[in-house]
């Protein structure tokens, strides 16, 4: 696979801003409960919390010059479990620990029309809660957005564009569906 060091230094910090970013913010969140005890939410009032808003990563999407080579590779390097859709990554939810979620985490072939209109080499998708309040929140705001959305067996889906031009995948995820 022909991957110059530059697109890999970019991988690398784009995951690494990720794993920031998730570790950042469940700390920051396990930090306000510890030093906010006369707030307490329970386990029952956060599985009712219906706030238009992300609540993590959902998946990691980048070109690839071939994505089969890049697949073996990170399998035989790193030791990814791959399939033909990339690997996913099982993790639990801080609010309900004995849920399973799902990170996916795909490299797409060059020619592909999937981050469209989005010029750029990656795109991130977005676990959120309440995706049809949320695509209301942002129409409000004027943000692009590029499709409806679409309901699978594993969740919904929909697709929009940030100020900068990235496309960003949103999903409300069934994770018991992969599970």
């Amino acid at each position: 696979m022909k991957y110059t060091k530059y697109k890999m230094k970019n991988l690398t910090i784009l995951i690494a801003i990720i794993v920031i970013f998730t570790a950042c913010n469940s700390k920051n969140k396990n930090n306000s409960e510890m030093n906010d005890k006369s707030n307490q939410i329970t386990s029952d009032e956060l599985n009712n919390d219906t706030t238009p808003k992300v609540t993590g990563i959902g998946g990691i999407f980048f070109f690839s010059d071939n994505p089969d080579k890049t697949r073996e590779w990170y399998s035989e390097n790193l030791g990814l479990e791959v399939n033909e859709y990339g690997s996913s990554f099982e993790f639990r939810n801080a609010n309900s620990p004995n849920e399973i979620n799902y990170l996916q985490w795909s490299p797409f072939k060059k020619e592909s029309e999937y981050f469209e209109p989005s010029k750029k080499e990656f795109m991130i998708n977005y676990r959120v809660q309440n995706i049809i309040g949320l695509v209301e929140k942002l129409k409000e705001n004027g943000v692009t957005i590029l499709d409806e959305i679409e309901t699978f067996e594993y969740g919904k889906f929909v697709h929009i564009m940030d100020m900068e031009g990235n496309k960003i995948e949103l999903w409300e995820p069934v994770d018991s569906v992969l599970t």
